[in-house]
């Protein structure tokens, strides 16, 4: 590995991954390709956008011919695959963007990679395996997803696997546990929960609150990617979380403790259409690779609110026009 194309790289955990890549291996030279949609944002990148090893090129990932342009002009052998439609509320409002990224995408830069010979990564969730009631999803489980979101990445999953096994592309997957840090955009419950609570609006939380997540710190997933890129087996798949699940009630309050916030903000909405009440995944492959996360919950969760509290720079310009709207649809029209 040695030129390394990250698809989707100003978004959330692309841009920290980039980051992480470009401190550890000074040798690899980075290339972020991105469509810069509302969620990717030079922003993310502010900080490495002059270093020698890194450039930026802008492009869809449907867009095959751009795809292939940047590969060639970038001598890329390595492809990181991040770029996808995330939002599961959003995928219930309108799944069109994801059956066309999260699917259609996948496939373009598979047969990339089948041209090209490249090395091949994709970054999965765990909400394809759907509802877990009781232990934990093992990577060898049945693909059961339950929204729109989760159906578009266990397609492209299975379609990975496909090219795997039909056309030897050397491909890898991991599947990610709810991801907290940096750099994320104020939809997801975390940065949502602590912007609101800072400037004291209430934190719309689905039903009775007591879904449970695993919430991973997101430089602990990016350490994982990198463990699998560079010792995982091709065609294999690898979970990546603490193993721990909290309720998102707890999460609220934890939140609004380390903001020294009262509990009153906390505001129940009607409950997300589907909502899957559990996910949790065992790790036990990937600890075999000598990866083991480095934070614990509360210590995760106090270093993402410190960071919002730090950096109201890059996220107040942020929730504003579109992000309103979709806001006040999501939450303000459901109570």
């Amino acid at each position: 590995m040695q030129n390394i194309l990250i698809t989707g790289g100003a978004g959330f955990i692309g841009s920290n991954f980039v980051r992480y890549l470009l401190q550890k291996y000074p040798a690899y030279s980075v290339v972020v390709y991105d469509k810069l949609t509302y969620a990717g944002n030079l922003d993310n990148l502010r900080d490495v956008e002059r270093h020698p090893q890194y450039a930026f090129v802008r492009g869809d990932i449907c867009d095959a011919a751009a795809v292939e342009r940047a590969i060639a002009e970038h001598k890329i052998d390595t492809l990181v695959n991040f770029a996808a439609e995330t939002h599961v509320d959003r995928s219930i409002l309108d799944a069109d963007a994801f059956i066309r990224t999260d699917v259609y995408g996948t496939y373009v830069l598979l047969e990339a990679a089948k041209k090209f010979g490249l090395r091949y990564h994709q970054v999965g969730t765990d909400e394809v395996y759907g509802w877990v009631e009781q232990g934990s999803s093992r990577e060898t489980d049945p693909l059961v997803p339950r929204s729109p979101y989760a159906a578009s990445k266990a397609s492209a999953d299975l379609l990975i696997g496909a090219y795997v096994v039909t056309h030897h592309v050397g491909a890898t997957i991991t599947r990610g546990a709810n991801n907290i840090g940096p750099y994320q955009f104020p939809e997801k419950v975390v940065p949502l929960f602590v912007t609101n609570a800072i400037d004291d609006l209430p934190l719309p939380l689905y039903g009775d609150g007591k879904q449970q997540r695993d919430y991973q710190f997101v430089l602990d997933h990016c350490e994982a990617i990198d463990a699998v890129l560079h010792r995982g087996v091709i065609g294999e798949a690898y979970n990546v979380g603490t193993g721990h699940e909290t309720y998102n009630i707890d999460l609220a309050h934890a939140i609004l403790k380390l903001l020294n916030k009262p509990a009153s903000l906390i505001q129940h909405v009607p409950d997300r259409a589907g909502h899957d009440r559990r996910y949790s995944l065992d790790v036990s492959k990937l600890h075999a690779l000598g990866w083991q996360s480095r934070h614990a919950f509360a210590a995760a969760l106090e270093k993402t609110v410190q960071w919002y509290v730090a950096n109201a720079w890059w996220w107040r310009k942020l929730k504003s026009g579109e992000y309103l709207a979709y806001y006040k649809k999501q939450y303000e029209e459901r109570t």
